[in-house]
């Protein structure tokens, strides 16, 4: 009798143990699903780094000029995953213009420290530029080039990134991440994206 009632227990502690675990996941994707942006204010090194750094499944350690490999015959490149490693930030700029708010170049020095780490200074990087549908099409599509490319040239001439490291690309309101809102916040963002080929 004491065996089964252990049994029910461990059983039961399992089966809770799974519970916790799902509830965990779930409230990650909650998360994730509410807040897609990262905004200024909580943009840190470590997380851009983690963000942007392409997932190999351990098959390829990435260096500043090489990748060891534990793959037999494995290319010289780090192989390319099946998504690209981005990162969405809510980069503020001054009202209709491609002008840095103070808050933004605070959070862009962040992401320079990030793309000068080691695990990062062997990849190149496109900086998208993302607009709102208000307005005519062809005035976004300049207005989300021309901050793509104001965040290009901060980090190449402020922070001392390479440019050649970094390219930029206006994507209008051709891309937004909240469909339902059109106006939300997040449809007017920068996305950095690591270029792994």
């Amino acid at each position: 009798m004491s065996g089964s009632i252990d049994s029910f227990l461990s059983g039961r502690a399992a089966r809770g143990a799974c519970l916790i675990a799902l509830g965990v996941l779930a409230c990650q994707g909650i998360a994730r699903a509410e807040d897609p942006v990262v905004k200024e204010q909580d943009i840190d090194e470590n997380s851009v780094t983690k963000a942007l750094t392409p997932d190999d499944n351990g098959d390829n350690i990435v260096t500043r000029g090489f990748v060891l490999s534990n793959k037999a015959g494995a290319a010289a490149k780090p192989a390319a995953p099946a998504k690209a490693a981005s990162l969405n930030m809510l980069i503020t700029f001054t009202t209709n213009s491609s002008t840095l708010t103070d808050t933004a170049q605070a959070a862009l020095d962040k992401v320079a420290h990030a793309l000068q780490s080691d695990r990062l200074a062997a990849y190149r990087f496109r900086v998208e530029g993302h607009a709102d549908p208000r307005g005519a099409a062809d005035a976004n599509m300049k207005l989300s080039e021309d901050r793509a490319a104001a965040v290009v040239a901060y980090l190449t001439q402020k922070d001392g990134i390479a440019a050649e490291r970094l390219t930029s690309v206006g994507k209008g309101s051709t891309e937004p991440l909240n469909r339902r809102n059109p106006t939300a916040p997040e449809n007017r963002r920068v996305t950095i994206v690591t270029v792994t080929n």
